[in-house]
């Protein structure tokens, strides 16, 4: 699967941007979409980090658990990919929305937003993602992959790994949720 994790991200990357592009009027110039006033709101408004933190952790992790669970169907991998899928079309689509409206400044609106909270959520992603495949291969392969559901100890050592990554996931969040707006409204009152 790790071959294909990349192609896919780079197709939903250009998905993003090209539907971005092409409902420019729609989805952009008429709605408040990071228009200024917005950003100026974001700027002065006062962020309480805990429940913000309660937000995202629940978001994030109901959305890796979502996928834990279907990894363990026969459509794990499809659903993996489209998931990678689904990340580079909100990526294109939310990098593409600020370019179109701001231009270089956008760009570096949106690495504030990216930043540092996905410097953890990115390995954390892919190491998950190796996870979900090698249980869709321990259960449903003949070769087992690296190792086969049948073992003893297989659902120790995947449950161990699946922990790992929700802590990443957890830091990320914290990341998030603490450092990520004080970056963010110090980057808007520049802007």
């Amino acid at each position: 699967m790790k071959r294909f994790v990349l192609p896919v991200f780079c197709a939903g990357l250009l998905a993003g941007l090209l539907v971005m592009n092409g409902g420019k009027s729609i989805l952009v110039d008429n709605t408040g979409f990071f228009d200024v006033y917005t950003l100026y709101r974001i700027r002065d408004m006062a962020v309480d980090q805990n429940a913000l933190f309660c937000y995202i952790f629940r978001k994030r992790i109901l959305g890796m658990l979502a996928l834990a669970v279907l990894s363990t169907t026969y459509l794990g991998l499809a659903a993996c990919l489209g998931g990678v899928f689904w990340y580079g079309m909100s990526a294109g689509a939310f990098v593409t929305a600020l370019t179109l409206r701001y231009g270089i400044k956008g760009i570096l609106l949106a690495a504030v937003c990216l930043l540092p909270q996905y410097l953890v959520y990115v390995p954390a992603l892919l190491s998950f993602l190796k996870w979900a495949e090698s249980l869709y291969r321990g259960i449903y392969s003949r070769s087992g992959g690296a190792f086969a559901a049948e073992e003893g100890g297989f659902l120790v050592k995947k449950s161990g790994q699946l922990a790992a990554v929700l802590c990443a996931f957890a830091i990320g969040c914290l990341l998030e949720a603490y450092i990520n707006p004080l970056l963010l409204v110090g980057y808007l009152k520049v802007f």
